[in-house]
């Protein structure tokens, strides 16, 4: 069945709720969305906690400082199935074959992905209940501090399917947007930056990777309450970049 060249928004956004529905659904068929949501909210409330009780401070910015690195392992588990499992189980052929276009597939998915991150940052809502029964955090900061989050994982998540469709093995996947994941977060850590400054010092390899491609600088910025437009611009334009390959991926496997 064709699909005409010009679709009415109705027409796109009617295949992309069929996808995300689909999507979420299977997250909670399969227990994954429980088993995830929850194995993130007891590590990171957790760590948090922990930290709160040594330190006192009413805030949350020991939360979102060691949320990427609590990011970079969950949000692969989350992207690795998405595309890998399709061809694996042969499903993919069937999806390009029914009247969605590739690039409805692609941000179908990429909602229920990150509908599914979204629980993970409900579940340390408790937390700003807690800070607020105690003292009087800055309301502010603490969305900021939300904001970037949201910008942080919807790039990872992003990446991470377009990698999925790449490989076609979950376990290729996941290693894959995991080392990605991690070098765009390690090249934001000063003592990285310095040795690879060391390292190479006529190039300062490390302060190019901090200032141009490291992910930290703009997540920062948000934990900080800072809204950039340069962070925005970032995020936004690295997760469109992402969206737009995995539907050329898809669009080229189609043919």
């Amino acid at each position: 069945m064709n699909v005409s060249n010009a679709l009415t928004p109705m027409q796109m956004i009617g295949g992309i709720c069929v996808i995300a529905r689909r999507e979420l659904a299977a997250y909670f068929d399969s227990s994954i969305a429980y088993v995830y949501t929850i194995a993130f909210v007891v590590l990171a409330n957790s760590i948090f906690m922990n930290e709160f009780f040594l330190t006192g401070t009413v805030d949350m910015t020991g939360f979102f400082d060691m949320l990427p690195l609590l990011l970079v392992v969950f949000l692969p588990a989350v992207t690795m199935r998405l595309w890998a499992e399709e061809r694996k189980s042969r499903t993919i052929e069937l999806l390009l074959t029914l009247p969605i276009r590739p690039s409805q597939a692609v941000i179908g998915k990429f909602l229920s992905a990150l509908g599914l991150f979204a629980l993970f940052l409900i579940g340390s809502l408790p937390i700003v209940i807690m800070l607020m029964s105690l003292g009087s955090p800055d309301l502010g900061l603490i969305a900021s501090g939300y904001f970037g989050a949201v910008l942080f994982g919807a790039m990872f998540l992003a990446f991470g399917m377009f990698l999925s469709a790449l490989s076609g093995d979950q376990i290729v996947a996941f290693v894959s947007s995991a080392i990605l994941g991690f070098a765009l977060v390690l090249t934001g850590d000063g003592r990285v930056v310095a040795v690879l400054d060391g390292l190479f010092p006529a190039l300062s390899v490390g302060t190019i990777l901090y200032e141009h491609v490291s992910v930290m600088p703009h997540y920062d910025a948000f934990v900080r309450g800072v809204v950039q437009l340069s962070s925005l611009v970032y995020f936004g334009m690295f997760t469109v970049l992402f969206l737009w390959l995995n539907a050329i991926v898809l669009e080229r496997n189609r043919v």
